[in-house]
């Protein structure tokens, strides 16, 4: 059984860091695209960025320059390094596969982001 747990968020103030990590098992990632998303109330779960299998990177405009994705394939898990953190980066934060999100979502962790 897959299982995806994200672990790191916490309450910050803006212009702060947090280290979010994505831990699997079930699975092994390495040959995986994955991915961080993200969802506020109300709103539709949004791609924040990708990784290959080969650690190429891709992100999303709004945190471009800010946020860094990253992966140990052994310890088969994905990180999320945030920095320069905005009250608009509120939300939770779930990881799962890049392109098509295949995977069951885990609970996600909470990032609130003060003024």
């Amino acid at each position: 059984q897959v299982q995806l747990v994200e672990s790191g968020g916490g309450l910050v103030q803006a212009g702060g860091s947090l280290r979010l990590s994505c831990a699997a098992s079930g699975i092994i990632l390495g040959s995986d695209v994955m991915a961080w998303y993200r969802q506020t109330p109300g709103k539709q779960r949004e791609l924040v960025a990708i990784i290959t299998s080969g650690g190429t990177t891709h992100y999303e405009d709004f945190v471009k320059g800010r946020f860094t994705i990253s992966r140990d394939n052994a310890r088969n898990t994905v990180y999320l390094q945030m920095t320069r953190l905005k009250s608009d980066d509120t939300a939770v934060y779930y990881c799962n596969k890049g392109l098509v999100p295949s995977y069951q979502w885990g609970q996600g962790t909470q990032v609130t982001v003060s003024a």
